[in-house]
C-alpha cells in the first residue's frame, strides 16, 4: 500500500494510513498541469488518418480529464459481463455494444483496474481519471476464444479478449485490467472458456487459456466448480464447490493467489461466512485445501465506496449488470451526484471533493 498523509478532519481513516485533502479549483490547476504533462507523454507521430483521429480523440479526453476535480472518496463502479457475441440478451453483451461500452468509458475519463489494486488501495491513474472494474463471469468461449492459424493458436478478435486488446492499441493507458470469474468444470464449454469443440474449442486449451490470462495481467477468480447454487447445498458441499475452483485455478497456474470470489447467481450459502474462508479435504489424497478470500462479488447493485471509505466493504461487492443503457445510466447519475471517483494523480494524498 501507498503510504499516505493523514490529516485531523478524516482521524477516522487513519488505520488505512490514509487522508482526505480537500480539493476545489487549486486541485483543479494541479491536475491540468499533471494532465499536459501526461498527454506529451504519449503523443505519437501521425502518419495516417486513422492515427490523426486517435490522436485528437486522446488529446480531447486529457482535456476533460483536466477539468475534473479530484475526488478520491468518490464511487467505483465494477461492471459484471457474461456473454459477449451476436445479440443482446439479459445475461449476453451484443458485441458492438461491448466495444461501445470501452469506447463510453474511455471518453467519460475511466481506465480499468483489477479487484486488487482496489483491495490494496493502489489505484495509481493519472489526475482526473477515473478507475473501473470489470468483471467476466462463468469463463464461457465468447470470453477467449482461440482461433488455429498456420498451425498457430491466436485469439479471436470477435471474443470479448480479442476485442480488448484490439481497442488497447489505439487507446493509450486502457492496460489488461479486467478479473476473470471462472468456471472449470461447467456445462456447454463454461470449463475454462471451452472444451469438447464448443465453438471450435478443445478442451486442451483450456489451462493455457488461464495461463495466458494470468501472464497478461489480468486477474483471475474464483466463481465454484460448476455453478452451483450455493443456498442449495450442505456446507459441506459449498466448502468442496469453492475449493475444487480454487484447486482448478492453481492447477493451470500454480502458486496463483486468488483473492476474489464470486458468487453463483449472487446467492448467499445459508452459513454466509463460508463464501470468505473454509477448507475441503479430498477423500482420495487425503490433502486438504483452504480458502480465505479478500473480495466476494454480489451481482446488481451500485459502484461500491472509494476503499478509504469506512463504508467499503470487499466482503459485499456490488455490480453493475451491463445490459441496455445501464452503462451510460450509471456513468451520468455519478457525474450528477458528484460521487464519482476522481484521482488526483498524486499517490501520497487522497482528496476529497468539498
Amino acid at each position: 500500500m501507498h503510504p499516505r498523509t493523514v490529516s485531523s478532519s478524516t482521524a477516522r481513516l487513519a488505520p488505512l494510513a490514509a487522508a482526505v485533502v480537500l480539493c476545489s479549483t487549486s486541485c483543479t490547476r494541479e491536475s491540468h498541469a499533471r494532465v499536459a504533462t501526461d498527454s506529451a507523454r504519449v503523443t505519437t507521430v501521425t502518419t495516417a488518418a486513422g492515427d490523426v483521429a486517435a490522436d485528437t480523440t486522446h488529446h480531447a479526453a486529457a482535456a476533460a480529464a483536466g477539468a475534473r476535480v479530484p475526488n478520491e472518496m468518490g464511487r467505483i463502479p465494477v461492471l459484471m459481463y457474461h456473454l459477449v457475441g451476436d445479440h443482446e440478451s439479459s445475461w449476453g453483451r451484443e458485441r458492438g455494444n461491448f466495444r461501445r461500452d470501452l469506447a463510453l468509458l474511455y471518453e467519460r475519463g475511466y481506465r480499468p483496474v483489477n479487484m486488487v489494486d482496489v483491495l490494496d488501495r493502489k489505484i495509481d491513474l493519472p489526475a482526473g481519471l477515473s478507475p473501473v472494474v470489470f468483471t467476466f463471469d462463468d469463463a464461457s468461449p465468447s470470453q477467449f476464444r482461440y482461433i488455429e492459424r498456420d498451425g498457430q493458436l491466436v485469439i479471436d478478435s470477435s471474443s470479448a479478449l480479442g476485442i480488448w486488446l484490439d481497442f488497447a492499441k489505439s487507446h493509450p493507458g486502457w492496460g489488461n485490467k479486467a478479473v476473470f470469474c471462472m468456471l472449470p468444470a461447467a456445462a456447454a464449454g463454461h470449463a475454462f472458456f471451452g472444451e469438447k469443440n464448443i465453438e471450435g474449442q478443445k478442451s486442451a486449451w483450456r489451462f493455457r487459456k488461464v495461463q495466458q490470462l494470468a501472464a497478461m495481467g489480468f486477474e483471475l477468480c474464483d466463481h465454484t466448480l460448476w455453478h452451483a447454487q450455493l443456498n442449495k447445498y450442505s456446507d459441506a458441499v459449498v466448502q468442496e464447490q469453492i475449493a475444487r475452483g480454487l484447486m482448478a485455478i492453481d492447477s493451470a497456474v500454480p502458486g496463483y493467489r486468488v483473492r476474489s470470489f464470486a458468487l453463483p447467481l449472487g446467492i448467499w450459502p445459508k452459513n454466509r461466512a463460508l463464501a470468505k474462508s473454509g477448507s475441503w479435504t479430498d477423500p482420495k489424497t487425503g490433502k486438504t485445501v483452504r480458502y480465505d478470500f479478500d473480495a466476494v462479488f454480489e451481482v446488481s447493485g451500485y459502484p461500491v465506496p472509494s476503499p478509504y471509505s469506512p463504508s467499503f466493504n470487499p466482503l459485499s461487492v456490488q455490480r453493475v449488470k451491463v445490459t441496455g443503457n445501464s452503462l451510460a445510466n450509471v456513468l451520468d447519475r455519478l457525474d450528477r451526484t458528484g460521487e464519482r471517483y476522481i484521482s488526483d494523480g498524486n499517490a501520497a494524498v487522497v482528496a476529497h471533493r468539498q
